[in-house]
């Protein structure tokens, strides 16, 4: 999995922030905070409680993008951890065609009343609970042609990641 780029998607508040750098170190690579790819006029919207659209979304999946290039064509395919929604297929394929044959997914997935609760109790975070229904409406789950896993995110943030981990290295 050292030459992969996994991208840790799923909707808002499924722990893509905590998990990610927990798979990250497991695996050996470094971690990118999809996050921090945002343009400040896309914070801005999500933090006013607008959903962000396609073209809200290009510029943002085109610096993940790059990221991800830059990580597969680095000295052997140095692999890396980034954290993106990619709530639709044309997202990830997106993703998959700025570093071809390298990128797969890790879909948090778990109980809406769950993903409420924990974005609900967490602090400083510019999503907000009432985007949630939204990010669930746009989500479209991995189809069986994208290389990906497919993991529970009800128990502790470790025991995602470690059964993250192992169902990574069985792709």
């Amino acid at each position: 999995m050292n030459t992969h780029i996994v991208v840790v998607m799923g909707v808002a508040g499924t722990g893509k922030t905590t998990v990610g750098p927990l798979v990250a170190q497991a695996l050996g690579v470094p971690y990118a905070e999809g996050d921090d790819f945002h343009p400040p006029a896309n914070i801005a919207k999500m933090s006013a409680g607008t959903p962000l659209d396609d073209a809200d979304r290009a510029p943002w999946l085109d610096a993940i993008g790059d990221w991800a290039r830059g990580r597969a064509e680095a000295e052997a395919g140095a692999g890396g951890v980034v954290s993106c929604s990619a709530l639709k297929r044309a997202y990830r394929d997106r993703l998959r065609a700025a570093a071809p044959g390298t990128v797969v997914f890790l879909h948090l997935t778990g109980d809406r009343e769950l993903i409420a609760d924990r974005m609900a109790a967490r602090k400083g975070h510019f999503m907000t609970t009432r985007l949630l229904d939204s990010q669930f409406a746009t989500l479209e789950p991995l189809e069986a042609d994208e290389a990906g896993v497919v993991v529970d995110v009800t128990p502790e943030a470790a025991v995602i990641a470690e059964r993250a981990v192992a169902a990574l290295r069985r792709l």
